[in-house]
C-alpha cells in the first residue's frame, strides 16, 4: 500500500511536472533510504503515522551518514514534496516534515573554469579517437550555451537553428527558453554532425532525432555526458574532478564578469527565481585586483 503512493507520486513528478528521469531517480532514492530506515527503526509505518519524532530520528540518522548538508538538505526537500503531493490528494492528515528546516549557512561560492582550464579541457578533447568530434561539440555546447546536462541530453536536432544559431531548450517543469550558441558552438555542431553522428546512426541503422550520441548511435544519458567529461578530464593536465554543473558555473560567472545584466543571465539559465541566479555574482580575483588598481587612490604609485 505504501509503495503505491510512492509509485504515484513518481508518476506524478514524471508525467505531470515533466522531470528528467535522473531527478525521479533522485527522489525515488531519497524515498525508499526513508522507508529502509523505517524497517530498520522499529517496523515499516504507515506514512500517515509518520510524527515529528520518527522525523527527529531520521534527521539524526542522515547526519550519522556524514552526508553533506547539501545532501541532507535535498533529501528533506524530497521528502517534503512527497508529503505534500500526499496531503493535497488527501493520503495523510500533515506534513511532518513542512517545519523541519536546517539552519542556514554561508553559500560557498560556485566552482567555475578559469580560461585556462577551458583551453587544457578542448585541447584534451581533440584527441584522435573517432568520438572526438562528439567530445568536442558536448564541450562547446555545455560551456557556451549554460545548459544543464539533462537538457543537453534531450536536445534535438529540430530544436537547434543554425540560421538564427538559437536552440530551444526544455527545462525543469517542461519550461521552454531560447538559448543563443556562437561561432564555435556552430562549428563544433556542423563538425560532429557530419563526420560522427551521421556515420554511427547509419552504421548501427539508428533513427531518432537527438543530437548527441553514444558510440552505438543511441542517444546518449545524462550520465553518459558525465562520463564523457571525466574522460576528457582524465586526459588533460587538470588535476580536479569535472562535473557539468563546472560548465554552468563557468557560462554564467563570465557572463556577469564582463558585463551581462543579472535577468538576462537568469533568462539564459532557466532560473525561475532571480535569487538562484545571485550566488553567480561573485567576482575573480582577476576583476578584484584589476578594479582595485582602477578605482583605489593608493592602490599604486603615481
Amino acid at each position: 500500500m505504501e509503495q503505491n503512493k510512492i509509485k504515484l507520486f513518481l508518476e506524478y513528478l514524471q508525467v505531470e511536472r515533466q522531470y528528467s528521469d535522473q531527478t525521479v531517480k533522485a527522489y525515488r532514492s531519497d524515498l525508499e533510504e526513508f522507508c529502509t530506515f523505517l524497517a530498520q527503526n522499529g517496523g515499516e509505518k504507515p506514512f500517515k503515522e509518520i510524527d515529528h519524532l520518527d522525523v527527529s530520528v531520521f534527521m539524526t540518522h542522515l547526519f550519522d551518514q556524514n552526508y553533506s548538508r547539501t545532501t541532507v538538505s535535498r533529501k528533506l526537500s524530497s521528502l517534503r514534496s512527497f508529503y505534500n503531493f500526499l496531503a493535497k490528494n488527501d493520503l495523510v492528515t500533515s506534513n511532518p516534515f513542512k517545519s523541519i528546516k536546517l539552519k542556514k549557512h554561508q553559500n560557498q561560492l560556485p566552482r567555475f573554469f578559469y580560461q585556462k582550464e577551458m583551453n587544457a579541457l578542448f585541447e584534451a578533447a581533440n584527441s584522435d579517437s573517432a568520438l572526438a568530434p562528439r567530445d568536442t561539440a558536448l564541450l562547446e555546447v555545455l560551456y557556451g550555451t549554460g545548459i544543464r546536462v539533462s537538457e543537453c541530453a534531450s536536445l534535438k536536432w529540430a530544436n537547434v537553428d543554425f540560421s538564427l544559431r538559437m536552440m530551444l531548450i526544455r527545462g525543469k517543469g517542461d519550461k521552454e527558453r531560447y538559448v543563443p550558441f556562437g561561432q564555435y558552438c556552430d562549428n563544433a555542431l556542423r563538425i560532429y554532425q557530419a563526420s560522427c553522428e551521421k556515420p554511427l546512426m547509419s552504421k548501427y541503422h539508428k533513427k531518432h532525432d537527438y543530437v548527441f550520441v553514444n558510440h552505438y548511435g543511441d542517444p546518449i544519458t545524462a550520465t553518459g555526458i558525465e562520463y564523457v567529461l571525466n574522460q576528457i578530464i582524465a586526459k588533460s593536465s587538470l588535476t580536479s574532478h569535472i562535473h557539468p554543473h563546472m560548465l554552468r558555473h563557468t557560462f554564467a560567472t563570465q557572463l556577469l564578469n564582463n558585463g551581462a545584466d543579472l535577468r538576462t543571465v537568469q533568462e539564459l539559465l532557466g532560473h525561475s527565481s532571480l535569487s538562484t541566479t545571485q550566488i553567480y555574482t561573485h567576482v575573480t580575483p582577476e576583476n578584484l585586483q584589476s578594479n582595485y588598481r582602477k578605482f583605489f587612490p593608493r592602490a599604486t604609485h603615481e
